[in-house]
């Protein structure tokens, strides 16, 4: 993958993440394709890729208050044991299934947002 493609997949994923919709939507499939690495690969740089821009959307988030409090512990706890449990799967099924799944995921997500109302 070239610089420039880099750098626009980057802001766009990027973009993506700011506004809490998931940057990997964008990022591990523009790896997968553009980049020709395998779908593990994409997953594990979507993971570091994940941090910086996480910390940057939060701090964007908490200093407009859109943080409810009372449900962040629950989510921490939950989310962390759900990330074991999906990183565990994740390292232990097939590669073609695991982009089969990714991919059936991103088209239920995307089916569910054109018939979502409002």
């Amino acid at each position: 993958m070239s610089y420039a493609v880099c750098v626009i997949v980057g802001v766009f994923a990027g973009c993506v993440s700011g506004l809490g919709l998931g940057g990997g939507t964008v990022l591990i499939p523009a790896l997968v394709f553009a980049a020709g690495i395998s779908q593990r690969e994409a997953q594990v740089f979507n993971l570091l890729y994940f941090v910086p821009t996480a910390i940057a959307a939060l701090a964007a988030h908490v200093r407009q208050k859109n943080l409810v409090y009372r449900v962040l512990p629950g989510l921490v706890i939950f989310g962390f044991i759900g990330a074991v449990i999906g990183a565990t799967v994740a390292v232990r099924v097939d590669e073609g299934l695991l982009r089969k799944l990714f991919g059936g995921f991103l088209l239920l997500l995307g089916t569910a947002e054109i018939f979502k109302k409002n």
